[in-house]
């Protein structure tokens, strides 16, 4: 347990929940910390690697890496929600949707894979593309696995004993943490990620894994909310939070993954559109393209026809009235003989 939220007979060390408190009650967390730096270092490394040599980087897609992505994670895990969602299971829950429902699909549209493909030297980039084409990341990046993964460990860990021992081991709650990124990640980078990874299927059946999902959080939340059992009972019971009522936080938790992961869906449904629309676009500008191409090969043959012609024509005239053919001036010499 973490030692902020050790109980002492009916006190605690935390203070009620308030905005302020939830904004300045931060800690830094060494590892996740040093992971978060290690991620931010690499990619503005390859971001001016690039630009040394001239080529271009889209400013949205680092801030997307830095600040939608990582900056989520931070302030997920080591803003005042850490520590107060250790203490109330609704802040967990925000953090839970903040680590796998929204830090994902801004670093799948950070394009970190694209960008190494791009800066690493050439023994890096065929070390990268053989795990891109390896077994493990085809089934990994499948749609379906990262599916199950996305819409089923949520039910494992609050009704199968994981989520409790998270609260009271400080290593299982980080891992928690990493799965909830790493299983977010799996699913949402193939259906809104730039990066060429395995698993990208056509935008229907994006559109159609995206809406498949809503259910399941809807049914999570308001099972949760309905639960006549306390969720981590003797972990939140043993708190001794005065001020607070676990029973209530617990429905206000289900309420949150309810409204919240319904909310996120259909802005994933939006995106999947939008992208869709633009895809569909520059298809058909490509396509556009290949019949103007197309049109200028068939107008350019049958110029050059028509050309060919023109002088085949032209050479047969120059033998006519005023000019009679080699042939027939030698005949003509020889019969004169």
């Amino acid at each position: 347990m973490p030692v902020l939220l050790l109980a002492h007979g009916g006190d605690t060390s935390i203070p009620p929940l308030t905005p302020a408190r939830l904004l300045a009650e931060g800690r830094v967390e060494p590892v996740p910390a040093a992971l978060l730096l290690l991620a931010a270092g690499l990619y503005l490394l390859g971001v001016r690697r690039l630009r040394a040599r001239g080529d271009r980087w889209s400013g949205w897609r680092t801030a997307s890496w830095l600040a939608g992505g990582l900056g989520v994670v931070a302030v997920a895990t080591m803003s005042g929600l850490g520590p107060y969602g250790d203490a109330l299971f609704s802040v967990h829950m925000a953090q839970h949707m903040l680590l796998s429902m929204v830090a994902p699909i801004f670093l799948a549209l950070g394009a970190p894979v694209t960008l190494a493909l791009r800066t690493l030297a050439p023994g890096g980039r065929r070390a990268l593309l053989a795990v891109l084409h390896s077994r493990a990341a085809r089934v990994l990046m499948f749609p379906a696995v990262g599916w199950v993964l996305f819409v089923g460990s949520p039910f494992a860990m609050y009704f199968r004993g994981w989520f409790p021992a998270a609260l009271r081991n400080e290593w299982l709650h980080q891992l928690m943490h990493a799965h909830f990124v790493l299983v977010g990640c799996l699913f949402f980078w193939p259906l809104v990620g730039l990066d060429p990874v395995p698993g990208r299927v056509p935008y229907p059946l994006r559109f159609l894994l995206v809406f498949a999902a809503l259910p399941f959080h809807a049914i999570l939340g308001l099972s949760i909310m309905d639960s006549p059992t306390l969720l981590a009972a003797g972990y939140y019971l043993g708190l001794h939070l005065g001020w607070a009522d676990p029973a209530s936080d617990q429905r206000l938790g289900g309420g949150l993954l309810w409204a919240s992961g319904d909310l996120v869906g259909l802005l994933m449904l939006g995106a999947v559109v939008v992208q869709w629309m633009h895809a569909s676009d520059r298809e058909a500008a490509r396509e556009d393209r290949r019949l103007d191409r197309l049109a200028a090969q068939s107008r350019a043959a049958q110029s050059q026809a028509a050309q060919s012609a023109v002088g085949e024509v032209g050479g047969v005239e120059a033998e006519g009235p005023d000019r009679m053919p080699v042939w027939w001036a030698t005949e003509e010499r020889k019969t004169d003989r």
